[in-house]
């Protein structure tokens, strides 16, 4: 493991590490990935962080957010979290992300307290193993990927999204951070939310040709949805599948599933996304 890359995942787990202003409110900074505004999947990671630290006893299962302002990489985020309820079994959380006075997200999260039950997933689907692809800089019709970066990513089926043209709307990739993480399984959780946002919006665009390079494409995530299935850790291989059942009204939808070497199903993924074509 490069020196470069441990570097840029500690300063992740850093960055997910929010200062308490309050009771109820929290503090993050920003790190610039090179999109335009901040990377949501920062604000999805940093406000899972500030709703848990109200709650005690209690994981993570599902997040439904909505991204409302882009937001200013060069200006800290207050996270102001609302503790709407406390249960026995579940506790639920909401969550603003504020900046210069006005709200850039905010989410809703449920926290379970685990209990045994039923159990069924659908099977894993095949994929080659990820030390059979090579690492590849750049993006699949998303955000840049910096081959130094704190998360790596290995496509089964790699191409350039500017030269590609129209293809299914499908992907596959193996994802790990690049490097081992703290035993904290919300610090995994909120990990795994971060890396999930990368390319996901892009599958939509595969069957037209398009990403976010081109000029004239604007490319931006509505809302984000995530459950957490079982335990994992992201510092481990996770493949994750998706595709793009539906795009209408420049609105593109995809969905995904995060499965672990084992074959077992830990995480699920839905988002919409603007998706605007200048010609």
């Amino acid at each position: 493991m490069s020196p470069s890359r441990a570097e840029a995942l500690q300063s992740l787990v850093a960055l997910l590490q929010l200062e308490q202003l309050e009771k109820n409110l929290f503090r993050g900074t920003s790190t610039d990935i090179g999109a335009p505004a901040v990377f949501g999947g920062q604000v999805l990671g940093q406000a899972l962080m500030a709703a848990a630290r109200t709650v005690d006893g209690h994981a993570a299962h599902s997040l439904h957010g909505y991204f409302l302002r882009a937001g200013d990489k060069a200006a800290p985020i207050v996270y102001d979290v609302d503790r709407i309820r406390d249960g026995a079994s579940f506790t639920t959380r909401r969550v603003v992300a504020i900046q210069h006075g006005e709200p850039i997200f905010h989410m809703s999260a449920s926290f379970h307290r685990r209990e045994e039950g039923v159990s069924h997933q659908c099977a894993m689907p095949e994929a080659p193993p990820p030390e059979t692809l090579t690492p590849r800089a750049g993006s699949r019709a998303g955000p840049p990927i910096r081959v130094e970066g704190p998360i790596e990513f290995r496509y089964v089926d790699p191409r350039d999204p500017v030269t590609a043209g129209p293809r299914p709307p499908q992907s596959q990739l193996w994802l790990r951070t690049a490097d081992v993480l703290p035993d904290d399984p919300l610090l995994h959780q909120a990990m795994l939310a971060y890396a999930s946002d990368y390319s996901f919006m892009g599958v939509a665009m595969q069957p037209h040709g398009l990403a976010f390079q081109q000029p004239g494409v604007q490319g931006v995530s509505l809302d984000h949805a995530m459950w957490f299935h079982r335990d994992f850790r992201c510092d481990d291989w996770l493949l994750y599948d998706a595709d793009s059942p539906s795009a209408e009204h420049a609105r593109g939808f995809c969905r995904g599933a995060l499965f672990d070497r084992a074959g077992r199903l830990v995480a699920s993924v839905a988002q919409e996304g603007l998706i605007r074509v200048r010609r």
